[in-house]
């Protein structure tokens, strides 16, 4: 998906998939939910509060990123990484281990 926001680079490769459309919203609400909790964190910085709280909020952000990802990998893997290999379409095997060795640092 091309994206013209700074900092975010397009793939080079524009590639799509198709999700099941209760994914699709579940991922969505998700996504909506972290956004108000990371203008929560802006606005405490901003009033001063207390570094431990703001702390805890950031930690409550990267673990509801943490699950998304989860569930985008688990996707990814059911369907388009299988779906590449029936298709004998092996190098996803490489793109895969790009974005494991990426994700675990």
């Amino acid at each position: 998906m091309a994206n013209d926001e700074p900092g975010i680079e397009p793939a080079a490769e524009t590639k799509k998939t198709g999700r099941p459309e209760k994914m699709k919203k579940n991922l969505e609400q998700r996504l909506a939910r972290i956004g108000g909790q990371v203008k929560g964190i802006a606005r405490m910085i901003e009033n001063d509060v207390y570094c431990d709280d703001i702390l805890n909020q950031v930690t409550a952000v990267h673990s509801a990123l943490s699950s998304v990802r989860n569930i985008l990998l688990e996707n990814h893997i059911q369907n388009c990484v299988l779906h590449s290999i029936e298709n004998k379409e092996y190098e996803i095997i490489n793109e895969l281990m790009v974005t494991l060795k990426r994700m675990l640092k």
